[in-house]
């Protein structure tokens, strides 16, 4: 048996997976393939267990301040329990910061972000009082200026500064972020962010109260991490700032043999990095893990609805989701596993491509798949680690309602966000 033919490595699974004697795979203490038989598929089953163990390993590698990444995964339930377990949240947009002052989130507990943000969305995030707008470009800066000239006098917004430390990560380059060459943050080298420093300790109403990065998402070395912070703190330390934050992007392992960071290794790496550099004591220094939350915490559940075999070519099966739940493949050429949870722990020798239902060729989940042998129109197949930039890049391509959402816990499940309907697809229409 070829190592890439055998049973779906558990690592990848969540915390709470277990697999009966007859091979059945449940998460949460619920069977995998009748939550699919009951709620419908395609369907996102995330493990409220491992949601919440992940949060306390942010808090307890990082300290009060770390923000969860509220762009990987977000419903009102999501925020409800980043918020319980004593995360703050980051939001980048006026939507995900409507929905999370809709789910009680105190205000100051939210991380403002945006590469563009507009004047309706600052004066939100301004009126609501959050904790935080990271500052991104010198057009934000004349905003906060036109902003903060029609606030009451005596009322101070607390900003960060982002900063482009010129490391390139390494990962997809669609999402590295701390190059030279992004639309993100002030340049170090060119001066840029300097120059930002001293126009926001200038302007009234504002407090500068740190520095900002975030170097790119999916990035396995703890190297790239405290090469960021040196940099990050060589430029914060003269500056006398209580804050230091250096963004998210922990890799999360997808498929067989892949490894990464633990949370506290990831924290070690910086804080090691940032006292070498000499960052005092007294400032605090954080960070905003999404990915590392939310990724290993779900699994997808899809219905198989078409085998087709082309000899000498390849298999196809088809399921009744795609990329309209899962775009990461198409996007990034993003690698994941599948497999049948009604016998998990099976041998899969064959090889197929794993395609959705979408009228695009491009339209793939798993390029090089490996099933069981008895794979048949009717099973339910699962691909694992898709809690994060699944649900939340989900579309409705082709008209198809999005998924249901579900959180699973001590044999319970509640459905978090519900399954669109198509009279939902109507409902904005004029």
């Amino acid at each position: 048996m070829q190592p890439d033919e055998g049973p779906l490595e558990r690592s990848l699974l969540p915390m709470t997976a277990r697999v009966a004697a007859s091979g059945a795979l449940s998460v949460g203490g619920l069977d995998l393939v009748e939550l699919a038989d009951r709620f419908g598929t395609p369907l996102f089953v995330y493990d409220e267990d491992h949601l919440r163990d992940r949060c306390r390993q942010a808090r307890a590698a990082w300290g009060d301040g770390v923000a969860y990444a509220t762009k990987a995964f977000l419903c009102l339930a999501m925020a409800r329990l980043a918020h319980e377990e004593g995360l703050c949240l980051d939001v980048s947009t006026g939507g995900e910061l409507h929905v999370a002052l809709a789910a009680g989130v105190p205000a100051e507990r939210l991380v403002m972000h945006g590469n563009n943000k507009s004047d309706e969305e600052l004066a939100l995030a301004a009126d609501a009082g959050v904790g935080r707008i990271v500052v991104d470009s010198f057009d934000e800066i004349s905003r906060l200026r036109r902003l903060v000239g029609y606030r009451p006098p005596g009322r101070v917004l607390p900003v960060s500064v982002r900063v482009t430390p010129g490391v390139e990560a390494h990962t997809h380059e669609f999402v590295r972020t701390g190059q030279d060459d992004t639309k993100f943050g002030f340049g170090l080298a060119s001066g840029a962010a300097g120059k930002a420093v001293q126009e926001l300790r200038a302007l009234p109403g504002v407090e500068l109260v740190g520095i900002h990065a975030h170097i790119g998402s999916q990035v396995f070395r703890a190297e790239s991490f405290a090469e960021e912070a040196d940099i990050l703190a060589s430029f914060a330390a003269p500056l006398d700032l209580p804050e230091l934050c250096v963004g998210g992007g922990l890799g999360v392992p997808y498929v067989a043999g892949e490894t990464a960071p633990t949370m506290a290794e990831w924290a070690d790496a910086v804080h090691r990095a940032c006292r070498r550099a000499g960052l005092p004591d007294h400032v605090r220094v954080t960070a905003e893990p999404g990915r590392a939350i939310a990724a290993g915490a779900a699994v997808t559940l899809y219905r198989l609805g078409t085998i087709k075999e082309l000899p000498g070519l390849r298999t196809y099966v088809a399921v009744d989701g795609g990329m309209s739940d899962n775009p990461r493949p198409v996007l990034y050429g993003s690698g994941y596993e599948a497999f049948l949870p009604r016998c998990t722990d099976a041998p899969r020798p064959l090889a197929a491509r794993l395609v959705g239902k979408h009228c695009e060729s491009g339209d793939v989940l798993v390029a090089d798949a490996r099933l069981p042998a008895d794979l048949a129109v009717g099973d339910v197949l699962a691909t694992p680690v898709t809690g994060a930039y699944g649900y939340s890049m989900a579309s409705n391509y082709n008209k198809v309602p999005r998924p249901a959402v579900l959180f699973v816990r001590d044999g319970q499940a509640r459905v978090v966000v519900r399954r669109e309907t198509t009279e939902d697809l109507t409902r904005l229409d004029g």
